[in-house]
């Protein structure tokens, strides 16, 4: 019986060792017949090819007239600060004389406690009066003494002294008529003028404060008219006629609101002079224009502030026969890509501009071939000679601004 138990189990772990090597054999003859089956190609993709599209517009020879555009700042032409001539304690602020009010010329903006200058006045006319009739009795006394010379019954020292008196009155009266003057001046100064038709910036003393000479009361501009200095570049500068003397006439200019683009408000303006040198930093002439009745007081139209922010319109040279090009439609600058009517091919060019804004770019008619179209639709490829479809106007309901390269759809030789 224990023999047969051992047997038993020798079979049994033999059976056991030998069952390891065949499953693997199993496996790996399972895992050969997986990997050895060739899988199906993918079918290729085949390209479609495409061919470009664009819009175009004919191409004219015109006139165009060179519009400049700039911008400035309006500023006051005569702004000044009004100062105390004389001390004193302020007793009267005219309404006129707070800030944004306009006033009148030789209107009173302030005054000045006057009464120690009334005082003062009347102390100077007694003393010219004192000094008047001193002058008297010295002119008679040396008459008296001319008189009795004649008849040696003085000595001619005494009619030299009588003539020193006399004159040392007369110098007296007139100083004393000086300071008569001087006390007028001064009681008139109690009195702050104003010096032109003007409107009030700001203001810096107030009823019951004490002024001193040279104090500072306010600052005031004139109304009359305001300026806008206008920067002319280089580049710009040929296709202006800027006055340069002052019987020159003047260059009209169109100012605009510059900070909301929706206004409708405009500004007739006059370029009157140029500065004359160029800015240091920018090396660009500034021109000054100027608006007659800034804030509309007399023709009722919007005001245009001092310090308000504006675009100036200028009407410069008309070029002529010239090709009008879409700024769009020009890439890298000086590139445009023409279309041959005939065939609808393609034909890219490098142009020179002659003249550039935000919209155009002028060229010469020289510089385009006759009867050419101008594609306007952004192409990244573009060969020469490669065939377009156009784009019908119907169907072109985006600005030109709003082409993008989906219209212009390309297939590259494979």
């Amino acid at each position: 019986m224990a023999t047969s138990n051992r047997l038993y189990g020798s079979l049994a772990g033999l059976c056991i060792r030998a069952a390891v090597p065949c499953a693997i054999l199993v496996g790996g003859w399972v895992g050969y017949s997986k990997l050895s089956v060739q899988e199906e190609d993918a079918p290729i993709s085949v390209v479609e090819k495409r061919i470009l599209r664009t819009r175009v517009v004919e191409l004219e020879v015109t006139d165009y007239p060179v519009l400049i555009k700039t911008q400035g700042i309006v500023q006051s032409h005569n702004q000044v600060t009004l100062t105390a001539e004389i001390a004193g304690i302020v007793t009267k602020v005219s309404p006129s004389f707070e800030t944004g009010a306009y006033f009148k010329a030789g209107e009173v903006l302030v005054e000045i406690d006057p009464r120690n200058y009334e005082t003062a006045l009347s102390i100077a006319e007694s003393q010219w009066l004192s000094a008047k009739s001193a002058l008297k009795i010295a002119k008679l006394n040396e008459e008296r003494k001319l008189r009795l010379i004649l008849s040696n019954a003085v000595p001619r020292a005494e009619v030299e002294e009588a003539s020193a008196t006399r004159e040392q009155a007369e110098a007296n009266a007139d100083l004393a008529a000086t300071q008569v003057e001087q006390a007028k001046l001064d009681l008139q100064r109690t009195k702050v003028l104003a010096p032109f038709d003007g409107r009030v910036e700001a203001k810096s003393i107030g009823l019951g404060q004490m002024a001193n000479p040279n104090s500072p009361l306010g600052v005031v501009f004139a109304v009359e008219f305001t300026e806008v200095r206008l920067p002319i570049s280089g580049y710009q500068l040929p296709y202006l006629t800027l006055p340069e003397f002052a019987d020159d006439p003047p260059v009209d200019v169109v100012l605009r609101d510059a900070i909301n683009d929706a206004s409708s408000a405009s500004w007739h303006a006059n370029i009157v002079r140029t500065e004359g040198v160029l800015d240091e930093n920018s090396r660009d002439l500034f021109a000054i224009a100027r608006i007659e009745d800034p804030f509309g007081r007399e023709t009722g139209r919007a005001p245009l502030r001092v310090g308000q922010p504006v675009v100036a319109s200028i009407e410069g040279e008309v070029l002529r026969d010239v090709v009008v090009l879409p700024r769009a439609a020009v890439r890298q600058l000086n590139k445009i890509v023409l279309v041959k009517p005939e065939d609808q091919t393609l034909l890219p060019i490098t142009v020179d501009s002659i003249w550039s804004d935000s919209e155009h770019v002028i060229v010469k008619s020289s510089a385009i071939p006759e009867g050419m179209w101008l594609a306007t639709t952004a192409m990244v490829y573009a060969p020469e000679g490669t065939k377009v479809d156009i784009i019908p106007e119907a169907s072109a309901t985006s600005s030109l601004a709003d082409s993008t390269s989906k219209d212009a759809e390309a297939s590259i030789p494979q």
